[in-house]
């Protein structure tokens, strides 16, 4: 007796068995999943899956750049999202989504977080600074202005977080030398290599005494 899989001995090209034919492909369908699974959950994920089990519509105050705002959004709507998306606050950028580029970088009571791995019901209470909220009026921050001097962008799309990252880098005394600067922000990513740019510029408002 033969199994379903192997050849007829007579080499006619008879087919296996509907039996055959199922286990084969419930065991190639499984290793295909063990090959793609990933090795662990990462944190957007988990935060996904546990926003699943909350629903409903909440009321929420955000103080954004100095201003209390009130928004109306799923507890499971992440800051980024409810910058904007509901504040029109569309500077932070939704680069990966997965808190792994540094662009939707702002600052939560002076710390700076991947808005895209933050809840926005969890900020309720705290001082949030985005890019927006940098300038005064017409005149620019330091870094804003040291960002131009120094050409420390090219595509643009990155620059809110690294702007932020910036200013952070700058208020924690962490832009004493390149190498400090350099290994700070190393979670914000430029695709454009304007690194040595960005690291001129930063460098040169810390010379300045500047503190944030």
């Amino acid at each position: 007796m033969t199994d379903d899989l192997t050849p007829s001995p007579t080499g006619s090209d008879e087919l296996p068995s509907n039996d055959g034919r199922r286990t084969f492909m419930k065991q190639a369908s499984g290793l295909l999943g063990l090959a793609l699974a990933p090795p662990l959950m990462g944190q957007a994920e988990r935060l996904t899956a546990m926003s699943k089990k909350v629903e409903g519509v909440s009321e929420m105050r955000l103080k954004v750049n100095g201003a209390v705002r009130t928004i109306k959004a799923e507890p499971r709507v992440s800051l980024l999202d409810a910058l904007r998306e509901h504040l029109d606050l569309t500077g932070s950028k939704k680069g990966c989504d997965h808190g792994q580029c540094g662009a939707c970088t702002v600052l939560v009571d002076g710390r700076r977080v991947n808005s895209c791995l933050t809840l926005a019901v969890m900020a309720q209470g705290k001082e949030i600074t985005t890019v927006e909220g940098l300038a005064k009026g017409e005149e620019l921050h330091p870094l804003q202005q040291a960002f131009l001097d120094h050409d420390g962008f090219q595509c643009g799309y990155c620059t809110p977080g690294q702007l932020m990252s910036g200013v952070a880098c700058l208020k924690e005394g962490h832009a004493k030398t390149d190498g400090d600067v350099r290994e700070w922000l190393s979670g914000n990513l430029c695709r454009c290599g304007a690194y040595p740019n960005i690291v001129a510029a930063i460098r040169e408002v810390e010379k300045s005494g500047f503190k944030g």
